[in-house]
């Protein structure tokens, strides 16, 4: 009998191998290499350890806004830093709780502590309505309702308006633990009130 897939792991949506360039490479040597390589960042390695990240965005912010001159500027000077990761063998969800949760568009790929590819949101992207396919496999097997009770899921609080990564479905609404929790405390002095 066949079973089910139940994830997408980060290995599977990555992209590798990593394009580097060193801190004191130009701006201009980067943009070439990410217009040769096709890709929208380069990893910024200091030896062997990743230090930073420069992004298409970090070039257009950086660079073109201020009107400088990307083969006067180095890589040093704009890199994003640290460069955030996530292991290789992580749920491509994890990785777009990460980009979301952290602002950015980009995390590293780790394999037993070594840089080895890059995720980014349009990667994650990519995949989603493979997700949604896994989403609907689920619902069809009946496992979705057991876990949808039992799990937090990510999202915005439909009492106040606010992200959590706790949010508990009461009522068809998703509620965050604070809003649960006052909810709670209210319903309990409504019922110590009553005589």
């Amino acid at each position: 009998m066949e079973t089910a897939r139940t994830k997408i792991l980060v290995r599977e949506v990555m992209n590798g191998p990593v394009i580097s360039a060193a801190p004191i490479d130009s701006v201009a040597e980067i943009a070439k290499k990410m217009v040769e390589s096709k890709v929208g960042s380069v990893v910024i390695i200091d030896g062997e350890k990743p230090v930073g990240i420069v992004t298409d965005g970090d070039i257009v912010q950086k660079i073109v806004v201020k009107d400088l001159k990307p083969s006067s500027v180095k890589a040093k000077d704009i890199m994003s830093q640290p460069i955030h990761t996530i292991q290789a063998d992580k749920d491509v969800s994890d990785a777009a709780r990460s980009l979301r949760r952290l602002g950015i568009k980009r995390l590293g790929v780790t394999h037993r502590e070594r840089l080895v590819g890059i995720i980014s949101m349009s990667d994650v992207i990519s995949v989603t309505p493979e997700l949604m396919e896994l989403l609907s496999e689920k619902r069809r097997i009946g496992s979705w309702q057991t876990q949808r009770r039992s799990t937090k899921i990510s999202g915005y609080c439909d009492s106040c308006n606010q992200w959590s990564d706790g949010l508990t479905e009461i009522d068809d609404r998703y509620i965050c633990e604070d809003c649960s929790a006052g909810a709670r405390r209210e319903k309990e002095s409504e019922a110590e009130a009553q005589p």
